[in-house]
């Protein structure tokens, strides 16, 4: 998910050394061949999740004759019948996703994420039997289980592999974003505020780096040279997991992709537990714009979109509070223990600053919005349907109409006017200019750092 100037440092205004011994965990597939994070795998689906046909009482077996006659009034058994067979087997994912993830892990323990154990100072952590106690506490702690993030995590993983089987050009912005959300809802169980969707699906294209997602009659369509980012996020109780990644369908742009995937990945390795954020954002930028693209004969520098970056996340509150910046920008806040962040980059082939550009899809009700007077019962009403549906959590205009919403777009301006919700227009480089996203969510656990979302995707 990403933010929008003149907000400058945070990719969402929604709101070090580390280990360079790095543990690689082996994501093998899920029921659907689509990436799983890690170990724990799933276990096998317990019997009520099969088809089974009730077995034959033994008892029955050596059941007595008793009858009288004949010489030495012999015991009759009765013959012992076949069993039937165990029918049908353990819960798969269709194609598309539609099965919920807890029916793929009846146990209710999902995959872990990438493990990354602390180094240097922090190298400790990962064998002391205090911090290992603090990890266990956490996880069983309702308010910061790890259990809801993996959940999430698993749902991502498994909608984004479909999405990348899926997505051809051809297809409008509308059909694409509706492929993801779709998946979305159904394998997260959609249930209210307690699960579902974590923001609007950007699928932001070209020289637009975040931002965009499409309204109501737009008829734009995925074209053969088009570069695109799809970012979505999916939650549980609150827990956001926040992901993105980007699509070309021919090869010009493949050293963009490279570097900026490069450069998330150079980021999550130096993020960690009394890491100074400038020190992220250097190392990220130090990557980014090792890296040149050539178009037509002509080349061009990677340049890291200085106003935009990753963020810590809280519940239900996609932009916690600290920016993780792309660029090298002097602040020397730390990262601590248990904190939660999106790790992304974006790089561009044109000036590495973005600027709010075209109709606004994205919006959110502000985290402590001030108590105003609404003077229209409109206004009341849309802010009602905003509190019942979403809360906190981004929406965007096509979530409205799928709840059948109607002339709300002056009571939503409204809204934003008196400061109960702040919108967030595209925001996009200069026309002609080509932009990528890779992110992913990580967790500074008080053993490990733990990268949720990663499958072996990205």
């Amino acid at each position: 998910m990403s933010p929008s100037p003149p907000r400058t440092t945070t990719l969402s205004d929604f709101s070090g050394p580390y280990t360079r011994k790095l543990i690689m965990v082996a994501y093998p597939p899920t029921a659907n061949g689509s990436a799983a994070a890690a170990a724990p795998v799933a276990e096998p689906a317990p019997k009520d999740l099969k088809h089974e046909e009730p077995e034959e009482d033994d008892d029955d077996d050596d059941e007595e004759g008793g009858q009288e006659g004949g010489a030495g009034d012999a015991k009759k058994k009765k013959k012992k019948k076949p069993k039937k067979k165990k029918k049908g087997g353990a819960a798969k994912q269709s194609e598309p996703p539609r099965v919920g993830i807890t029916k793929l892990f009846p146990s209710g323990n999902f995959p872990e994420g990438e493990i990354m154990e602390y180094a240097e100072d922090n190298a400790y952590r990962t064998s002391s039997a205090e911090k290992k106690e603090q990890d266990r506490l956490a996880y069983e702690d309702p308010e910061s289980t790890y259990h809801d993030i993996r959940r999430a995590a698993e749902v991502h993983r498994t909608v984004r592999a479909y999405a990348q089987r899926s997505i051809k050009p051809g297809m409008s912005m509308t059909e694409i974003a509706e492929l993801i959300e779709d998946g979305t809802r159904a394998c997260v169980e959609e249930d209210g505020l307690k699960s579902g969707i974590g923001f609007p699906t950007g699928v932001s294209l070209n020289e637009c780096a975040a931002h965009y997602t499409p309204n109501a009659g737009d008829n734009i369509v995925l074209q053969p040279q088009d570069v695109l980012k799809v970012d979505f996020g999916v939650h549980v109780n609150g827990r956001i997991v926040d992901s993105a990644f980007t699509l070309n369908f021919e090869p010009t742009y493949d050293r963009l992709l490279e570097a900026v995937k490069d450069a998330t990945n150079t980021g999550i390795r130096t993020a960690g537990i009394d890491v100074r954020l400038t020190d992220v954002g250097e190392s990220i930028q130090e990557v980014m714009e090792s890296y040149e693209v050539e178009v037509k004969g002509t080349t061009h520098q990677v340049k890291c979109i200085r106003n935009l970056s990753g963020h810590s996340i809280n519940r239900y509150q996609i932009h916690g509070g600290k920016s993780v910046p792309i660029v090298k920008n002097g602040d020397n806040t730390k990262m601590e223990e248990g904190e939660y962040y999106a790790i992304e980059t974006f790089g561009s082939t044109g000036r590495g600053y973005v600027a709010e550009q075209g109709a606004c899809s994205h919006y959110a009700k502000i985290v402590d919005a001030p108590r105003v007077t609404l003077r229209t019962q409109t206004s009341k009403a849309l802010l009602n349907t905003i509190n019942q549906n979403f809360g906190t959590l981004p929406f965007c205009r096509r979530y409205l109409d799928r709840l059948g919403t109607t002339s709300y777009l002056l009571a939503l301006k409204n809204l934003v006017d008196v400061g109960i919700v702040q919108d967030y227009p595209p925001l996009c480089d200069v026309k002609g200019a080509m932009t990528a996203q890779f992110e992913h969510t990580i967790l500074l656990r008080p053993t490990v750092k733990e990268v949720v979302s990663r499958g072996d995707d990205y």
